[in-house]
């Protein structure tokens, strides 16, 4: 110790005027340094990114001015002592600190540039009707910086000589054991963002799993579950990690609403007043307003156990379920009114029985 004490006093009393005016020299080109860069940013650079449509360039440019601004200072100032011309053990510890103030200003910045992030996550959240984004937002801000928090304890030790390999496998030890014991929380937790980045439905929404165990009516995006409402107004929670893993049928994306049905005309009907029912009903279909014109089919299909079948297949332009219903009522009301005007008629399900003469005969003699 008396040794590190007579060798500063041997260095500051060689320190010469020359030496302090460099010194004085490095400290306010860091500092000017520092204001023209505020005024490159604020200015030139800042009038470039006011030019694009999002704020998020504008708000990175006012995030990164002070640490960066800072930084050139920090330069200053060690170069300042540096031209001092410092012993051995001085300049060892100079690194250190500049190591150590270097870390900070970057975890400052990481910061900064989270609370950037997060902040356009927000605005974007609030532009959806899910509840879920506005929740998940915190969450991953506060997440963010614990892991910038941590990764900057860990560069700051690392600088200051100090061994981080096993705190890194004991950090990867204990991550992993609070994996497996919240494994099913987190595989619901992983399902929300997937539900949150694909977004395959929203509030509001129609949705039917492919073995009809789930279908309803969206009512609620959570952390853990979807709230669903079914149609028997009951309420079902489904685990988000298996909805991610459903393949969802969501009936709200449909652009229109298909209609399937079949026509039996009897088989007292011929061929040419087939061919006039087939025309009437495809020109009530071209003629209505509520009926998509993109595609249809009217055809004569099939010869029917008891009828003469016609495919009519359609789509309706809406795909509310009371306008959808709507339509459908009025073409079909339109098509029966078609085949009275043709005088035809719609089959039923018959059988005609037919029985021999010669064998009705015999039968009464034999009694």
């Amino acid at each position: 110790m008396e040794e590190y004490r007579q060798l500063l006093e041997v260095w500051t009393s060689a320190v010469s005027i020359k030496q302090l005016g460099i010194a004085f020299l490095f400290v306010l080109g860091g500092l000017v340094g520092r204001r023209i860069l505020l005024v490159v940013l604020g200015g030139f650079v800042s009038r470039v990114t006011s030019r694009s449509k999002t704020d998020v360039d504008d708000l990175v440019v006012k995030a990164i001015e002070r640490p960066i601004g800072w930084g050139i200072v920090l330069v200053g100032l060690f170069l300042a002592i540096e031209s001092f011309r410092p012993p051995e053990f001085v300049a060892k510890w100079l690194d250190k600190g500049l190591a150590f103030f270097v870390s900070i200003l970057l975890a400052w910045l990481m910061l900064r540039l989270v609370d950037v992030l997060t902040g356009a996550l927000h605005r974007w959240a609030q532009k959806t009707d899910s509840a879920l984004d506005d929740q998940l937002v915190p969450l991953v801000s506060k997440a963010s910086k614990v892991v910038v928090a941590i990764l900057a304890a860990l560069l700051v030790l690392q600088n200051l000589g100090y061994s981080v390999s096993g705190l890194i496998a004991g950090l990867g030890v204990g991550g992993l054991a609070v994996a497996l014991a919240a494994q099913k929380t987190l595989s619901d937790l992983f399902g929300s963002i997937m539900l949150l980045v694909d977004r395959p439905f929203t509030i509001g929404d129609w949705v039917k799993s492919p073995d009809g165990g789930v279908e309803g009516v969206v009512e609620e995006i959570g952390f853990r579950s979807t709230r669903i409402r079914t149609f028997e107004k009951t309420l079902i929670n489904v685990p988000n990690s298996r909805l991610a893993d459903f393949i969802i049928d969501n009936m709200n994306r449909r652009p229109v609403r298909r209609v399937w049905i079949t026509v039996g005309l009897t088989y007292d009907t011929s061929a040419s007043q087939m061919a006039g029912a087939v025309g009437a009903i495809r020109k009530i279909l071209q003629e209505h307003d509520g009926v998509d014109q993109e595609f249809y089919l009217v055809r004569f299909t099939d010869f029917g156990a008891s009828c003469l079948d016609i495919m009519v297949y359609y789509f309706t332009k809406s795909i509310v379920w009371d306008e959808y219903l709507a339509v459908r009522e009025d073409v079909n009301m339109k098509i029966m009114g078609g085949l009275e005007v043709l005088g035809l008629e719609i089959a039923f399900p018959t059988q005609t029985v037919h029985l021999a003469k010669d064998e009705i005969a015999g039968s009464v003699e034999d009694l």
